[in-house]
């Protein structure tokens, strides 16, 4: 019988929050925390060790240098610094690439080749960094890209609607970012298209502003950072979702950003869209078929990760 690791690179709010949500919903029994502050990640290893009696299943957790995560079976990726208020994500590209060139080669040099989960941000441009550098095979890495966004918009959908968010079919896709998009025409309630519901039933499902949805989505997470400094119960269950279909090969559809390889006209760049996760990674990617309106969309969202990754492999 095979033990589940998970090591954790990056260990403040939101790694932390990712170890105590896989640690809490009991989808790991290892986990490794790395970080610069070496202290910072013994103690949230400790503080871990310390709920272990009152978790659904017994967890060890221990820290150490990045040398040594070679045994894990997933890494995630969650280094770097937490923007400014009202800050871009991809402002905060320079300082994270200089984060990225330090682990890369410790992640090398430790023999990892397990499933990598990358949520740093700007979220698509650092995996997309990450693969090239780690030269890491595609289905092997993913970011968790607009899975965050997606619960956003359902969350969004299911307040307008009064539909519970489980009877949703809704993603955004694109960037995790200020140029996401949501392909509204595969919106569906039950099964069934929003479009049609709102023709059939529109006293029950009335129309939507589909752009102050969206803005509603964006700055979602930006009222969360006002508020208290940082996201993390949010994204922390958005990657144990991850995490879970991958352990325990459930072949999920999930939103999250995958490596692209002419899907939706897109090629060399990673940028979410719903993909089959299962025990060898990203098993498949969904091409779902778009608008010409959503797919232009979707492909200037996909130019402004291109346009950054190509800032960062210049710095």
């Amino acid at each position: 019988m095979s033990l589940r690791k998970v090591g954790i690179i990056g260990t403040g709010h939101v790694g932390s929050h990712v170890a105590f949500s896989l640690a809490l919903q009991g989808e790991v029994n290892q986990l490794y925390m790395m970080d610069i502050d070496t202290k910072k990640a013994q103690a949230q290893a400790l503080d871990v060790m310390d709920a272990v009696s009152y978790l659904p299943h017994h967890v060890t957790a221990t820290a150490g240098p990045i040398e040594e995560c070679g045994d894990c079976d997933v890494l995630v990726f969650s280094a770097g610094p937490l923007p400014d208020f009202y800050q871009d994500r991809l402002e905060s590209l320079g300082n994270t690439v200089e984060v990225l060139k330090d682990v890369i080669p410790r992640i090398k040099a430790s023999g990892f080749n397990g499933f990598i989960i990358s949520i740093s941000n700007p979220a698509d441009v650092v995996v997309t960094y990450l693969r090239e550098h780690l030269d890491y095979p595609a289905h092997k890495i993913i970011s968790s890209g607009t899975a965050l966004d997606s619960a956003r918009f359902q969350k969004e959908l299911s307040t307008r609607l009064n539909v519970n968010r489980r009877s949703l079919s809704a993603y955004c896709m694109g960037e995790h970012g200020g140029s996401a998009m949501i392909p509204w025409s595969h919106v569906a309630v039950g099964g069934k298209k929003l479009t049609e519901l709102q023709e059939e039933m529109p006293h029950r499902f009335p129309e939507l502003d589909h752009a102050k949805v969206l803005d509603d989505v964006k700055i979602g997470g930006y009222v969360v950072l006002e508020g208290k400094g940082s996201t993390e119960f949010g994204i922390a269950s958005a990657v144990t979702e991850l995490i879970r279909a991958y352990f325990h090969d459930e072949k999920k559809v999930l939103p999250c950003s995958c490596y692209l390889d002419g899907q939706y006209g897109v090629t060399g760049i990673f940028a979410s869209v719903p993909a089959i996760i299962g025990k060898d990674g990203i098993e498949e990617i969904f091409e779902l078929h778009l608008t010409d309106e959503e797919l232009e969309a979707f492909q200037h969202s996909c130019s402004v990760i291109k346009e950054h990754v190509e800032k960062a492999n210049q710095m």
